[in-house]
């Protein structure tokens, strides 16, 4: 996490706003999405423009030195939980773990949030087995865009 700066969708230039774009609209991240289809740049802007009167969402950008690695969001945040996003630079593999520890570490220490929770369809096995490294438990199933889907959580106590 040493060298990692998280930089808040609502502070992004319009370069890195276009870069998210594109990463998020690769095929390789929104397989994996429940929106599947390409997002306009409109909508785009929108959504960051609704960020900042959203009390229950948060979206960063995570740098690592001179490297922009991935995003990390917070949703469905209340006093005790909130749903947890991550995908890495399309260009760049290997960077999973240290994205889950930083949600780890904001979630928990910043934010102050007793349980993190997840989704994961059940055919991506590199999120599942990341989610699982990080001690994340299952807590049911349900189906998404007619796909499972593996609910998972994270309590404090138990990382």
């Amino acid at each position: 996490m040493k060298n990692s700066v998280l930089i808040n969708f609502i502070n992004l230039t319009s370069n890195e706003k276009e870069m998210v774009l594109e990463w998020r609209n690769h095929p390789n991240i929104k397989r994996w999405m429940y929106t599947q289809e390409d997002i306009s740049l409109d909508n785009h802007l929108n959504f960051i423009k609704s960020l900042k009167n959203n009390n229950e969402k948060l979206y960063f950008l995570v740098k690592k030195e001179s490297s922009y690695i991935g995003v990390i969001d917070f949703t469905n945040i209340k006093k005790n939980r909130a749903d947890i996003g991550l995908y890495s630079n399309p260009q760049i593999y290997g960077n999973g773990s240290l994205l889950m520890e930083i949600i780890c570490d904001y979630g928990f220490n910043t934010l102050k949030i007793k349980k993190l929770v997840a989704e994961v369809f059940v055919s991506n096995k590199k999120a599942f087995n990341l989610y699982n490294k990080f001690n994340f438990k299952e807590t049911g199933t349900k189906i998404i865009n007619n796909k499972e889907v593996i609910c998972m959580e994270l309590k404090n106590e138990n990382r």
